[in-house]
């Protein structure tokens, strides 16, 4: 048996480690993959936080839109810490074993994370809605006060809800089989190794889903429908594309992160399958925190500005 397990008292064997099978089933790619992933988590560590230094010190940064810009950063940083290093460890030790306890906690960092992410881009959102279409009361809506307590409410705003649900999640029988087939601890793999009915828990995943992912992204595209009508009827083509420049980065990211993000929680459970579901994780856990740092500052002037300033004093 190549698990280990507990009997209880109704004499049923209970899992008490998993498996991470990662990416076992390309044992050839191993060492590649994880120079690969090595070399992104030195660009998102080092992406991010040029940002969180740049936006800090550059006195011409010091506002609310590069104020939230630098909470993301940080968000990215601590978000793909959660499951980036394990990987690495496992590619590099080939040991995949995870007690049932680090893989809730896993699981449990990843969801708020997740949350406060979905939360921090409505906000980054509403201050671009709020500088855009009421810019003569924008300095008076957000102000220092204001933008603390939205970067606040962001971080804390999933805890409550995410602890709820991992502790739900956990308080399942798990039996049989300890494989987990995905590469962090995440819902839909361990929903599968449960013993008995998980309905209740999949339609609990259904309406997390749809409270820190749908919603959100409904809000979003109404402050960017609201800003593209006003940006329309902007005098000129140079005001337009000022504006379209400002707000497409933001954008980018909203559609890069949500798009992979609902389709793997909000499709259907027939339609899942581990390759598919690795392969979107990657997208939206790896991949889009190392093109923020890339779209942020190579379609933002200012900050290309504060980035060329202290590397020239350097």
């Amino acid at each position: 048996m190549n698990y280990e397990e507990r009997k209880t008292e109704d004499n049923v064997s209970t899992v008490t480690q998993f498996v991470l099978l990662g990416f076992s089933d390309l044992p050839q790619l191993q060492g590649l993959l994880f120079v690969v992933f090595s070399i992104i988590y030195m660009i998102i560590l080092i992406g991010n936080s040029l940002i969180i230094i740049i936006t800090r010190l550059d006195i011409a940064l010091q506002k609310p839109m590069y104020f939230f810009l630098a909470n993301f950063s940080l968000l990215e940083i601590c978000y793909v810490s959660v499951t980036l290093p394990r990987i690495l460890v496992n590619l590099w030790t080939q040991d995949r074993i995870i007690s049932v306890l680090d893989c809730a906690i896993q699981m449990c960092f990843f969801l708020i994370l997740g949350a406060t992410e979905c939360l921090l881009l409505v906000v980054m959102a509403y201050d671009r809605y709020v500088a855009i279409c009421n810019p003569l009361h924008y300095p008076l809506i957000m102000n220092q006060k204001m933008c603390i307590q939205l970067a606040v409410g962001s971080w804390i705003g999933g805890i409550p809800v995410q602890i709820g649900q991992t502790c739900q999640i956990f308080s399942l029988h798990f039996c049989n089989c300890n494989q987990i087939n995905h590469f962090f601890c995440d819902i839909a793999p361990i929903l599968k190794l449960a013993c008995g009915d998980t309905s209740v828990d999949e339609v609990l995943v259904y309406v997390t889903a749809m409270l820190f992912g749908a919603v959100p992204f409904v809000s979003i595209l109404a402050s960017y429908s609201k800003i593209i009508f006003t940006v329309l009827r902007l005098p000129t083509a140079r005001g337009r594309a000022k504006v379209f420049s400002t707000c497409s980065s933001h954008l980018l990211v909203v559609v890069l992160f949500f798009g992979s993000a609902t389709i793997t929680y909000l499709r259907p459970k027939s339609d899942h399958s581990a390759g598919m579901d690795k392969l979107l994780s990657l997208f939206y856990t790896i991949v889009t925190p190392m093109f923020n740092p890339m779209i942020y500052s190579l379609r933002n002037k200012d900050v290309i500005a504060a980035l060329r300033k202290l590397l020239l004093k350097k």
